[in-house]
């Protein structure tokens, strides 16, 4: 693997951590992007302000480090819009299944000793391990 950074890994991985200790302690919510993403989502939601600047975060911090020089891959997508719909909302559709999304689950849910979301992650890694034999291996 040519891209193997570990202390800029770890140093993410602590703030992502951190993030999400201090969402819980300031607001007693939980980091997950499902979650705080449908919530902006509901009309009847008062608490938007929060989420608003979350998403935005998450938006905004690839670019603005962009911007001051750090060097970012470029992503590479399927070529038909038709496909990236349907993994979309069949990421939508897990997650809903899943009662929560990934960063939940494996961040948050794990960190709280959840027996359903520590489930929920196994499910998840076994299933993309799989997923990638399958398509490098298989087809």
């Amino acid at each position: 693997m040519a891209n193997f950074t570990p202390v800029s890994a770890a140093i993410g991985g602590v703030l992502i951590g951190l993030s999400a200790v201090l969402l819980m302690l300031s607001t007693g919510r939980i980091a997950g992007i499902s979650g705080i993403f449908s919530g902006l989502l509901n009309l009847r939601g008062e608490d938007k302000g929060w989420r608003i600047a979350f998403i935005a975060g998450l938006i905004l911090a690839p670019i603005l480090a962009g911007l001051i020089g750090y060097g970012m891959a470029q992503p590479t997508l399927p070529s038909s819009w038709a496909v990236i719909v349907a993994a979309g909302l069949l990421v939508g559709f897990g997650t809903r299944l899943g009662g929560g999304c990934t960063s939940g689950h494996g961040i948050c849910g794990i960190g709280r000793l959840s027996l359903r979301s520590i489930v929920a992650t196994i499910v998840f890694m076994v299933m993309a391990v799989m997923t990638v034999a399958i398509t490098r291996h298989v087809l």
